[in-house]
């Protein structure tokens, strides 16, 4: 194959679009064509911005796939009048806001986390508090989207919820599955909040929420299901040794265990959206992205079998494994 530099200069300037993406996002670029395509002049009256800048975002929006523009006029791609215009179930503007109004502040300081290998910290006000977790719980709610559309959850009756940050993914199995019950083992402060979307999806009959620690909780039981989502990165690596033998005492002979997260590969190519979230989860607090072999010996060692390794789009991947 030739050399060009064209993949460097991809690379080099993606900052940009995504700093045009956020803000694009920002003044409703997007939900501006939710009812039909629009010129560069309608989409500056609609979001009362210069037709300049507009048609500028606009037609950055178009090289990067998510606009279509023909005649003069833009109109939505598919992906973002599901994911960007506000008529799709999950709206990703707010966690593109937390890229932009958050982490890419934190990404300015990247250059001192490689040179000192400190983990970075972050450090926000209330609102910017209440900006990061609307951020974070509307990229959780996409994961469960994709959890729930990769998987068959028909045959499973009784699953444990261990230790996560979102009841979503057990959600949208439940949702495939009446049959299914659910006990979330989760810390304390997410207790409530549980229980109240639960109560509001109308599966509270279908659930049970206890508190506990999750890095010394064993919550036992027979479980034929067991999901462990958004985990493991935010331990070390005794306390998630811990945590994979504390599920599997929880688990039935032959049960299942899905296993979500970002993971650094050993194959050839590594899995682009996983080492640039190593990254990030570093960078923001110092939460750690781990090899995928190094996860597999903590399975082992616990009781599990690796079966295999699904990957969701725009997400983490799912490592499933069974109970031995």
């Amino acid at each position: 194959m030739t050399a060009t530099p064209a993949r460097i200069v991809d690379i080099a300037i993606g900052f940009m679009g995504a700093r045009q993406l956020d803000n694009a996002a920002r003044i409703g670029l997007f939900k501006a064509l939710a009812d039909g395509p629009k010129t560069a002049a309608e989409l500056a009256t609609a979001t009362a911005h210069s037709e300049r800048q507009v048609r500028i975002l606009a037609d950055a929006m178009n090289g990067l796939g998510l606009l279509d523009r023909a005649n003069g006029s833009y109109s939505l791609a598919a992906d973002s009048e599901k994911y960007l215009s506000g008529k799709g179930g999950i709206d990703l503007t707010p966690f593109i806001a937390f890229l932009g109004d958050i982490s890419y502040r934190q990404w300015i300081g990247y250059d001192k986390t490689v040179d000192t290998d400190a983990p970075g910290t972050l450090d926000l006000d209330e609102a910017g508090w209440g900006d990061f977790m609307a951020g974070v719980m509307t990229y959780n709610a996409l994961h469960a989207e994709q959890f729930g559309e990769a998987f068959d959850f028909s045959g499973y009756r009784d699953a444990l919820d261990f230790g996560g940050l979102s009841a979503g993914f057990s959600f949208a199995a439940m949702q495939q599955n009446p049959e299914l019950k659910v006990r979330f083992v989760y810390d304390e402060r997410f207790g409530e909040s549980i229980a109240a979307a639960a109560a509001e999806a109308g599966l509270q009959d279908r659930v049970i929420v206890e508190a506990g620690p999750t890095e010394s909780t064993r919550p036992g039981g027979q479980h034929d299901l067991v999901l462990v989502t958004h985990v493991l990165h935010r331990f070390t690596e005794e306390q998630n040794v811990g945590i994979l033998r504390a599920a599997r005492e929880a688990a039935a002979p032959g049960a299942t265990l899905m296993l979500l997260e970002f993971f650094l590969d050993r194959d050839d190519t590594q899995r682009p959206i996983d080492a640039l979230h190593a990254g990030e989860y570093f960078n923001i607090d110092g939460t750690v992205v781990f090899p995928i072999e190094t996860v597999e010996g903590w399975l082992a060692e616990a009781g599990w079998k690796t079966e295999r390794v699904v990957p969701l789009p725009g997400s983490p991947r799912v490592l499933v494994a069974t109970a031995v």
